[in-house]
């Protein structure tokens, strides 16, 4: 079997990581805006007031500012996000290059500081409403169809500020009416949506080096979740509601655990990790409750959380559409001490010995998303979308001024050739966008070096660079793809 024909091949991207022009016609801080550089040895910091003194501590994709902490930029300080690829201004060229690899789909992000500057305004700021019309227009130009993530590690400071990082059900409120407010301003330009990027994180990244995170640590994640999952059900609700050809997913980190040795202990902490990390967000969002599981892992944390009846009833009635994910590896997991651990960008623990890892610590595992398709279609049974998956390496401009990066075409067609056959297999897969079709800034370091696009973006980790655009070979070998409905992956 081929893929279908009507399948969604393109590529993701996110505001903060590609847009720049973060004070430019009217926008607001988002709290990205105030994440400094970071590196493979060394971590992003958020940079903020606190007590009356400039201060800055290790941050996550996602994570919001310290409780009574004000953000504040320090001039000292380098914020790759302020310029990043500056897609503000180079939007044109940009998605011509996507439709002259043939996307079919473009996945980005809507920056809600430049819908709402504060997060909560009054009135929308109708410039930001005015880019991305422009933005979706020029997609539709080329036949591509726009796939918009609501919320994509782009919280508003003010509102982050104002309610502690989602821990006040203001934050619903503020969210429904800016997801409404896009609904209506861009029908008939856009038919789908993500509410929220990788929901999962803020308890999978609690659990992710070595399982550090406390009660109080648990209690903010778990609490944060609901508030986002109730925020997310009212936006589903609302899109049906405004426009019933809508399409509405979830957008889960999707990383594959196995357990390392056969001792019945590791396969039960593995199954008790898909649980915490997958399973929990993928169960409420799209079958509309709580799992039985859920009780436990509260318990494991003495967490209680603020949940009503009307948020149930919310939950149950705002299941998503589809199902959608990032994949980018998998993990092993173990009640053993081990000696061979892994160490890098989000990735610890213990290393599989059948696998290969990058220089950021990720192991390559097409297998791993065959598996995970499958185990996902078979609990859900709505249709599934691979909304981010790459390889992230130092690429090299060489001196015939091109980029040979046959890594990156071995690492997709591996995981193409996996995704033919979860499809195979039975799995409604209707789209794959490829994560950082254009290199972009680095989420978790805060770095350009690491490059995931077709298209080379000639900027450094220090902000230096022309901005000038160079397709690399994997742009030609992808746009190969597409033409022939994933057949031809030499």
């Amino acid at each position: 079997m081929s893929f279908p024909k009507n399948f969604l091949w393109g590529g993701a991207t996110a505001a903060n990581q590609i847009e720049g022009a973060y004070d430019v016609d009217g926008k607001g801080l988002s709290v990205t805006d105030i994440m400094t550089a970071g590196g493979l040895d060394h971590p992003r910091m958020l940079t903020y007031k606190l007590n009356g003194k400039l201060q800055k501590s290790p941050s996550v994709p996602g994570a919001g500012l310290p409780e009574g902490a004000t953000g504040a930029i320090d001039p000292n300080e380098y914020y790759p996000n302020h310029v990043a690829i500056d897609f503000y201004h180079h939007y044109k060229e940009d998605i011509k290059m996507f439709a002259d690899m043939g996307f079919k789909t473009f996945r980005l992000s809507i920056a809600w500081t430049r819908i709402f500057p504060n997060g909560n305004n009054e009135k929308p700021n109708q410039a930001g409403l005015d880019f991305y019309r422009r933005v979706f227009e020029e997609c539709k130009k080329y036949g591509i169809e726009p796939l918009v993530t609501i919320s994509h590690y782009e919280d508003p400071l003010h509102l982050s500020e104002k309610y502690n990082d989602w821990q006040d059900r203001g934050m619903i409120d503020c969210y429904v009416k800016y997801a409404k407010t896009l609904f209506k301003e861009y029908k008939g330009l856009v038919k789908y949506w993500l509410t929220f990027n990788e929901i999962n994180t803020a308890v999978m990244f609690l659990d992710m080096f070595g399982g550090n995170g406390n009660d109080k640590d648990y209690q903010h994640a778990y609490q944060k979740l609901h508030y986002q999952f109730v925020a997310s059900a009212r936006a589903v609700k609302a899109a049906h509601e405004i426009d019933p050809n809508y399409v509405v997913g979830n957008m889960i980190c999707g990383i594959v655990d196995y357990p390392l040795t056969p001792d019945p202990k590791d396969d039960l902490k593995c199954r008790h990790d898909w649980e915490k990390n997958i399973f929990y967000c993928g169960d409420v969002q799209c079958k509309g409750k709580y799992p039985t599981f859920a009780k436990r892992l509260w318990d494991e944390h003495n967490v209680h959380l603020d949940i009503t009846d009307q948020d149930r009833k919310d939950l149950a009635e705002g299941k998503v559409d589809m199902y959608t994910f990032s994949y980018y590896m998998s993990n092993v997991v173990t009640t053993h001490e081990v000696k061979d651990k892994v160490g890098g960008n989000f990735a610890a623990g213990a290393k599989n010995p059948y696998l290969n890892y990058s220089e950021w610590g990720w192991a390559t595992d097409p297998t791993g998303l065959q598996y995970y398709l499958e185990v996902i279609y078979d609990r859900y049974d709505i249709p599934v979308m691979v909304v981010e998956n790459g390889l992230g390496a130092v690429d090299k401009v060489s001196d015939d001024g091109k980029i040979h990066d046959d890594y990156r075409i071995d690492y997709l067609r591996q995981h193409i050739e996996a995704m033919q056959k979860a499809i195979d297999d039975g799995v409604d897969l209707i789209g794959y966008t490829t994560w950082g079709c254009i290199d972009l800034v680095s989420a978790g370091t805060g770095q350009m070096s690491k490059r995931y696009g077709f298209i080379y973006v000639d900027r450094d980790d220090n902000g230096e660079g022309s901005l000038k655009r160079i397709p690399k070979d994997s742009f030609y070998w992808y746009k190969k793809v597409i033409e022939s409905h994933g057949e031809d992956l030499d």
